[in-house]
């Protein structure tokens, strides 16, 4: 019941925000896709497995109310994880934005902030998530409100009240999970950023997020750094994880690649626990991007995936990604 009085009052105060423009606008709207696809080779403990994959396909659509009112939805074509099931649809993006001068709000089914800018940092979402969103430390978008704001060039804002089960699962209960961020950007091309969310049922979870970058005409680096407390609300299920991950642009449509993950699961005290260790481990991920056309990008690459858990065997996977947007 709280939750829902306080999504109440936030749906009626973003009404008032955007109550009563009348303003000389045509309505117009385009449609999104984008296709996400791979060929690869496996291999691990002397055993090859080899398939096509369509991973994932985004069919989508982005309307323009006014100047300053938009909206989209977006329905997310994939494999469920669960079940007899290939291909499931899910509903990623269904929000209200809201543009003013420097301030954004969304509302509704909207992207979480947690990763957004580490996610556009890396830019390989086709062939893997970024690492916060690869590893679940939050879904990638969930039922809520977000508001950022732009403090001229140097500082941004922005704040998030969200259900907290994701996407895939709109409400389990009367939780919510509540975050803030700071990015800097103190000259072109590096930027900067600090991220907390706090969520309560039996324990509290907290997830603490650090981020930079140097984005240059050539090349580009990024580091983050993960750490939560009391993951999924358990008492000293602690995880933290870094992530590393540099470009090179070697020619217009060319880009070399590279990115290293280390996911860890810890006690309070520090120690290595065994409750995550069927996850931990450490990512490697090399390979080169050609963009033939505007909106089509071609990747072959490699994925090795050394597991923390002692006698488990490295697992070597060549892959041929592909990704179609328009």
């Amino acid at each position: 019941m709280r939750k829902f009085t306080l999504l109440t009052l936030v749906f009626i105060s973003f009404s008032m925000l955007i109550k009563a423009q009348i303003e000389d606008f045509e309505p117009n709207g385009k449609p999104q896709l984008r296709i996400y696809s791979n060929y690869h080779t496996t291999l691990s403990g002397g055993e090859a497995t080899n398939a096509f994959q369509l991973t994932r396909v985004y069919l989508g659509y982005q309307h323009n109310f006014s100047e300053r009112l938009s909206g989209a939805a977006t329905l997310d074509v994939g494999d469920p994880g669960v079940g007899k099931l290939q291909m499931t649809a899910y509903v990623k993006h269904a929000y209200l934005r809201y543009e003013a001068n420097n301030l954004i709000v969304n509302f509704g089914m909207i992207s979480t902030t947690q990763f957004k800018v580490q996610e556009n940092a890396w830019g390989y979402r086709y062939l893997e998530k970024s690492f916060q969103d690869a590893y679940e430390f939050n879904a990638s978008a969930d039922i809520g409100v977000s508001a950022a704001y732009k403090i001229g060039d140097l500082l941004s804002v922005d704040l998030i009240v969200q259900n907290g089960e994701g996407y895939k699962l709109l409400e389990a209960d009367s939780t919510l999970r509540t975050g803030a961020g700071i990015t800097l950007t103190p000259f072109e091309g590096l930027s900067g950023r600090v991220y907390y969310d706090y969520s309560n049922k039996i324990n509290a979870q907290q997830s603490i997020a650090t981020f930079i970058a140097y984005q240059a005409e050539r090349f580009s680096l990024g580091a983050e750094y993960i750490k939560q407390l009391n993951n999924k609300f358990v008492l000293d299920h602690t995880w933290n994880g870094l992530s590393l991950f540099a470009t090179v642009n070697t020619s217009k449509n060319t880009k070399v690649f590279a990115r290293y993950d280390n996911l860890s699961s810890v006690t309070v005290a520090g120690e290595t626990a065994d409750w995550n260790i069927g996850k931990d481990g450490q990512l490697f991920i090399v390979g080169f991007e050609y963009s033939p056309v505007r909106g089509v990008k071609i990747a072959p690459n490699f994925k090795g995936w050394s597991p923390a858990e002692i006698g488990e065997d490295f697992i070597s996977t060549f892959l041929l990604n592909c990704e179609v947007r328009f």
